[in-house]
C-alpha cells in the first residue's frame, strides 16, 4: 500500500490557477482504487510526510518565502511535522497569506473523493449522510473524482460581517420544505469549513470574525465536528488550519475570544524582512512594473532601503506596520514614470533613474501610518527619508576616484540637466563626453541585476544610454545630498514634472 506521490514544488500553480484534467490512469471507482493500492492520508499525515520527503532529498520545502529561513519557517516545520493547527501572527504585508499558500503546496497532486460530496469524503470513509447511502447501494461501483491541490486549498478573509452560517453552515429551508427533518444532517447546506474538508484551510485576519463565530470554531478545532442551529452534526472533519492575525489583535485586550487561541497547536511570529539584502531579494522577487522598462539595479537597491526606513522612522506608527507592498509600489510607479518620460519624449526605450521616485511619493502616503502630530507632513517625512536611501546607495556604489571626472565637469563651470521629465539622450547631452562615464555606469550596477517589466527589457543603443543616464542621475544627486553640488529644480512643460539643473 503506497501513499500517494507528494508534489514538486516547482509544478506547483498559483492559487485559484486551472488546475487542468487529472491522469486517464487513475481510478474512477472504490474498486479501482482499492484495486490500485493507492491509499489517501489524513491531510495533516500527507503534509508531513511530503515535507519529511522534501528535507531528506534537499529540496525547497515552502519555496517562495525570502528572510524566513532561519527564523520563521523551521516554526513552522516543526508545527507541521507535530500535526499542529498553526496561527501566524504578524503586521500587514510580512508574508502570510503567502506562507498559508505555501503550506498548501505540501499536498498531493492528485487525490481521491466521492464524486459529487459536497464535503469531498474519502471513498474508503464516507462520512456525509448522502455518501454513506450511496457508498452501501453503489459498493465497489462508488463514482471517484481526483482533485488537484489548487482545489483543496481554501482560504476566506475573515471581516466583521462573516457569520457562521457562512463558515459552518446552516439549516436548508428548501430542503426542510421538500420533509427533511430539523435535526436531520440532510437538511444543512455546508459551509466554508466542511467544504474545505480533507484540505487546507487558510483563515486570514481571525480576529476580525465575530465572538460568536469565533465559539463556532471551537469545536472544528478540537472536536472535528460543526454545530448548527442547537444540534450536533458529527461530521469528522480532516482538514489543517493556517489562520493569519495582527500581534495587537490576538490578545485577551484584542478582539480574539481567548479560548479560541488554545485550540492552534503552534502560534508563530512572522517579521519583516531582517536585512536589506532580504529586502532587495523580496522587491526583485514580487515587483511586477508594467510594459516593456528596464529598473537598475542601484534603483531596487534605494527602494528597498527607502522601505527600512520608513518602518524604522519615529514619525511612521510601528503598531501598524510598513507592508512590503510599500517597496513594491514604489518600483512600480518609477517604472511608470519612466514608460511615461518615454512615450512623451519619444524615446525608444523606458530606464527608470531617481528623479522617478519622487513622483510615487504622493501616491505611497497611504501605505504607511504616521504617528500622531505629523499629520500634513507626510509627505515631507517620506520625501527626507527617500533623499537619505538614494544618499546610502550612492555612498556604497561610487568612490570619490570614480567621481572626479564627473566633479571636475561642475568645477570648470559645466551644469547639467537631468530630472523626471528629462529625455536620457537630453541628460547625457547636458554633460557631453566625459571620461570614465562607462566606469560609472558599472559601479552604479554594482552586484545585482536589473529588474525588467512584464513584457521584458528594452534592448540596444537606446538602453544602454538609459541605463548609462540613470547611473549619471544617480551619481549628480548623490552629491548634491552630500552637499558637493547645488540643485535648481522648476516644472516641466508637461505639468509637474522635475527638470533640474545641477551646478556648484
Amino acid at each position: 500500500m503506497s501513499a500517494l506521490t507528494p508534489p514538486d514544488a516547482s509544478s506547483t500553480p498559483p492559487t485559484g490557477a486551472p488546475a487542468g484534467t487529472p491522469p486517464e490512469a487513475l481510478p474512477a471507482t472504490l474498486g479501482a482504487l482499492r484495486d490500485s493500492g493507492r491509499v489517501p492520508l489524513p491531510v495533516k499525515e500527507e503534509v508531513r510526510r511530503a515535507l519529511l520527503d522534501r528535507m531528506r532529498a534537499g529540496r525547497p520545502r515552502l519555496p517562495g518565502l525570502v528572510g524566513f529561513g532561519s527564523t520563521v519557517l523551521p516554526q513552522v516545520e516543526r508545527a507541521l511535522l507535530a500535526r499542529h493547527d498553526i496561527v501566524l501572527l504578524g503586521e500587514r504585508g510580512q508574508g502570510k497569506t503567502r506562507l498559508q499558500r505555501a503550506v498548501a503546496a505540501l499536498l498531493d497532486d492528485w487525490s481521491p473523493a466521492v464524486e459529487g460530496c459536497p464535503v469531498n469524503d474519502d471513498p474508503f470513509a464516507p462520512v456525509c449522510p448522502r455518501c454513506r447511502e450511496t457508498a452501501g447501494r453503489l459498493g465497489a461501483d462508488l463514482p471517484v473524482v481526483w482533485r488537484h491541490r489548487g482545489e483543496r486549498y481554501r482560504e476566506k478573509l475573515a471581516t466583521p460581517d462573516t457569520s457562521v452560517a457562512d463558515l459552518i453552515g446552516d439549516v436548508d429551508p428548501v430542503r426542510l420544505a421538500q420533509g427533511a427533518g430539523l435535526d436531520d444532517p440532510a437538511s444543512m447546506h455546508y459551509g466554508l469549513v466542511p467544504r474545505a474538508n480533507r484540505g487546507v484551510l487558510g483563515l486570514d485576519e481571525l480576529p476580525d470574525l465575530a465572538a460568536r463565530v469565533q465559539v463556532a470554531l471551537f469545536g472544528v478545532l478540537e472536536e472535528r465536528e460543526v454545530q448548527v442551529r442547537g444540534y450536533t452534526l458529527r461530521l469528522p472533519l480532516d482538514l489543517l488550519v493556517v489562520a493569519t492575525a495582527n500581534p495587537e489583535d490576538y490578545t485577551d485586550r484584542g478582539r480574539i475570544v481567548t479560548p479560541l487561541k488554545d485550540r492552534f497547536g503552534a502560534e508563530v511570529r512572522t517579521h519583516y524582512p531582517l536585512t536589506v539584502d532580504d529586502e532587495e531579494a523580496l522587491v526583485r522577487q514580487e515587483a511586477a512594473p508594467a510594459g516593456r522598462v528596464l529598473v537598475p539595479g542601484h534603483l531596487v537597491a534605494a527602494v528597498a532601503r527607502f522601505a527600512r526606513l520608513v518602518r524604522a522612522s519615529p514619525s511612521v506608527d510601528a503598531r501598524s506596520g510598513v507592508s512590503a507592498r510599500f517597496a513594491l509600489a514604489a518600483v512600480e510607479a518609477a517604472a511608470a514614470s519612466a514608460e511615461r518620460r518615454a512615450a512623451l519624449a519619444g524615446e525608444k526605450a523606458a530606464v527608470a533613474r531617481v528623479a522617478d521616485l519622487a513622483p510615487a511619493v504622493p501616491a505611497l502616503r497611504g501605505k504607511a501610518e504616521f504617528a500622531p502630530g505629523e499629520e500634513g507632513r507626510e509627505a515631507e517625512v517620506l520625501e527626507h527619508l527617500l533623499r537619505r536611501a538614494t544618499a546610502e546607495v550612492f555612498r556604497e556604489r561610487f568612490g570619490e576616484e570614480d567621481l572626479e571626472p564627473l566633479k571636475a565637469h561642475f568645477a570648470s563651470g559645466g551644469t547639467a540637466e537631468a530630472g523626471s521629465g528629462v529625455p536620457a539622450a537630453d541628460l547625457l547631452a547636458s554633460v557631453g563626453p566625459l571620461e570614465g562615464l562607462g566606469a560609472l555606469t558599472e559601479r552604479a550596477a554594482g552586484r545585482d541585476g536589473d529588474l525588467h517589466g512584464t513584457d521584458g527589457a528594452p534592448e540596444g543603443a537606446e538602453a544602454a544610454a538609459g541605463v548609462t543616464a540613470a547611473a549619471l542621475e544617480l551619481a549628480m544627486e548623490g552629491l548634491y545630498l552630500t552637499r558637493r553640488l547645488s540643485k535648481d529644480e522648476a516644472a516641466g512643460q508637461d505639468g509637474p514634472e522635475e527638470r533640474s539643473v545641477y551646478r556648484t
